[in-house]
């Protein structure tokens, strides 16, 4: 086996991250990337990125639609057995979206998800994520048995994911539903690999754009890496890259970066820089969208 460096970002449009996108792939030099929310559609895609991508010896899988969603997997390292959605009976909104792809990239089943976001708790977009990720564990159930399965999953595992619980009061990406929806795909055998290094410490990956959240470091961790016992086994570092929601025209993601074999970064912590002045008080923060 060969070291290789597997990240998520949901980029939040690739359009808008293409001077974001491009310089980070040339200093964190990936081997496999799954991206969310690209936002464009496929052909519009590769006429955006492809030669870019080719110079840097990237093949492309990629799975969108115009304006909204999309997911893609960009692979240095194999990129066969290509696999759009979900399978046929794959639930839609009302019709299948881009919303996942599959590749197998150096012998690992690469899935890239982008999970519905549910709007609003017991709304039919809210039972529309329930019923897509019962389909997602149906199709990597399937799957073989080294198979990790990254993105933006929309759900914040526990209460140590959220910068304070009592905000989210209310709230999708919390509810008992999501969190049991989320079990029962890890309970496939799946690791949740950042949080198995680092069990104790605060670790987010979005922030929203507004209020200062992201300066003050009240976000969620929703972006996850969820790796199947040979990957996870192979885990030398796991790590949210901070650096990339900071500085102009970021999004409000941060990527995730998991090293297998080695870590040629070394074993540098979970979050990448750490934030310096984090409000930590409960009750002292409301989301910004609450009354």
């Amino acid at each position: 086996m060969h070291a290789v460096r597997i990240a998520t970002w949901n980029v939040n449009s690739v359009k808008q991250r293409v001077p974001r996108l491009l310089p980070w792939l040339d200093e964190r030099r990936p081997d496999v990337v799954c991206l969310q929310e690209t936002k464009l559609a496929d052909d519009a895609f590769l006429d955006l990125l492809g030669d870019e991508l080719a110079d840097r010896h990237y093949a492309v899988a990629a799975h969108g639609e115009a304006t909204w969603n999309g997911v893609a997997i960009l692979s240095r390292v194999g990129l066969d057995d290509v696999v759009v959605g979900l399978g046929d009976d794959a639930p839609g909104f009302p019709r299948p979206e881009a919303r996942a792809v599959s590749a197998t990239c150096g012998g690992i089943r690469v899935v890239s998800v982008y999970v519905p976001n549910g709007r609003v708790p017991d709304s039919e977009h809210y039972r529309y994520k329930l019923d897509w990720m019962a389909s997602l564990r149906e199709m990597v159930a399937a799957g073989p048995e080294a198979t990790v399965v990254l993105g933006d999953f929309n759900i914040a595992p526990t209460d140590e994911d959220v910068f304070d619980p009592e905000a989210y009061v209310g709230q999708t990406h919390v509810t008992p539903p999501e969190r049991e929806a989320l079990a029962e795909l890890q309970g496939l055998g799946l690791h949740d690999v950042v949080r198995d290094r680092w069990p104790g410490e605060t670790v987010f990956t979005y922030w929203d754009y507004r209020a200062g959240m992201f300066h003050q470091d009240l976000g969620m961790r929703i972006d996850l890496v969820l790796a199947s016992a040979p990957v996870a086994g192979r885990v030398r570092a796991a790590w949210v890259d901070r650096q990339a929601r900071k500085g102009s025209g970021p999004s409000d993601h941060a990527p995730v970066i998991v090293d297998l074999d080695e870590a040629p970064d070394g074993d540098i912590g979970p979050v990448v820089p750490p934030p310096s002045r984090p409000v930590r008080k409960r009750g002292a923060k409301k989301l910004p969208q609450s009354p």
